[in-house]
């Protein structure tokens, strides 16, 4: 049973081109594998989430990372009464829109675009790939994935200004996302926050006394678990205490967006879509704990002089690369030289480069820039 505020699957407001109902999967279930069947899905397992694969090939990328949140997030929604068809289908499409390199390529081709007047913005990009460059269907471009999907892929971590975006008119910018949208921004902060601390141990260049001293949350479930395990080995008490960490977060998240539901008297998703505010949120407490995590991950791993070389690399190659086709449309394959034709060519060089994997575009890189 669903809660009132819940997206019902029956009152969607359907898909761009109709079509009929499949005989036993709904519409948000059939959104849900239209995206893991999609190519810009699959090429999630080769784009960087943290750490390339010079680290080990056991560290998360994209696709490993995506499927993270989905699991965090059917938790959550379930637990909230939400639409679990619906919140997975966001989860799974949420970073669909991420370029090569991940953090380091995505500022280095919004950079790019920025000389030209545009930007790049990973959700507008996930839009575009559902909307159009999917092409798995004789009867329409791309995914033709519900409203409800859509909303949330540009909806689920930011609102969007109808003054600047015109061309998102559609969407409803004037009003919240349904809860099941407002989920994901917040059940992806609990994944790569711990998945990233995991990571950066694994790798090295965290230690167990740093996480200990700079994350006072996972400090306190650490010495729970010594208390409990005191003859483990480090790594296993490591995964017990970090365990406790994201119960900590997610358990939070349920029990006090419940409370902000109740206090605020929500009973309807209409009352969600009209609340000036987002609903789904961490406690006071635990939104302070979770930004000592990120700190943290800032101060003592993103920003690490370990990664810093990688960073760099990433943002030379998709800058140069960039600005080789920008000189040299008529190296672009056919198809994109085609686009060119009809949209701006910097889009188009974009398009092409925010696809790419990170094998692909170094092998580009080595194959037009030298590799240099």
């Amino acid at each position: 049973m669903l809660a009132g505020y819940a997206v019902q699957v029956e009152h969607s407001r359907g898909r761009r081109f109709p079509e009929p109902p499949h005989p036993y999967r709904n519409d948000f279930q059939r959104d849900r594998d239209r995206v893991i069947h999609a190519r810009a899905f699959r090429r999630l397992e080769d784009k960087t989430q943290v750490f390339t694969r010079r680290y080990s090939d056991h560290f998360r990328n994209r696709l490993t990372h995506t499927i993270e949140v989905a699991q965090i997030t059917r938790t959550v929604a379930g637990a909230l009464g939400l639409n679990v068809d619906l919140a997975e289908a966001l989860a799974l499409v949420h970073d669909l829109g991420h370029p090569p390199f991940g953090h380091s390529g995505e500022k280095a081709l919004d950079a790019a675009m920025r000389t030209h007047g545009l930007l790049f913005d990973h959700n507008l990009h996930a839009l575009r790939i559902v909307e159009d460059f999917e092409q798995r269907y004789a009867a329409f471009r791309g995914l033709n994935l519900t409203f409800e999907v859509r909303e949330g892929i540009i909806k689920h971590s930011q609102d969007y200004d109808g003054a600047k975006h015109p061309e998102l008119a559609e969407y409803l910018l004037d009003q919240r996302p349904p809860l099941e949208a407002q989920l994901i921004d917040l059940t992806d902060e609990i994944g790569y926050n711990t998945a990233d601390l995991d990571d950066g141990y694994e790798a090295h260049l965290l230690t167990l006394e740093q996480i200990r001293a700079g994350v006072p949350v996972f400090e306190r479930f650490f010495r729970e678990v010594d208390q409990t395990y005191p003859e483990a080995p480090d790594k296993l008490q490591f995964n017990e205490a970090l365990k406790g960490v994201l119960n900590r977060l997610a358990g939070d998240l349920i029990t006090n967006t419940q409370a902000r539901l109740q206090r605020t008297g929500i009973q309807t998703l209409a009352d969600v879509r009209l609340r000036e505010e987002r609903l789904a949120a961490f406690s006071p407490e635990v939104e302070a704990e979770r930004k000592q995590i990120k700190d943290f991950l800032y101060e003592n791993l993103y920003y690490s002089p370990s990664l810093a070389g990688e960073k760099d690399d990433a943002e030379r190659i998709v800058g140069e690369l960039f600005a080789f086709w920008m000189k040299t449309p008529s190296a672009l394959p056919h198809n994109y030289q085609e686009k060119a034709v009809q949209e701006s060519l910097p889009r188009v060089v974009c398009d092409y480069i925010a696809g790419m994997t990170d094998h692909f575009i170094i092998e580009q890189y080595e194959k037009y820039c030298g590799g240099n």
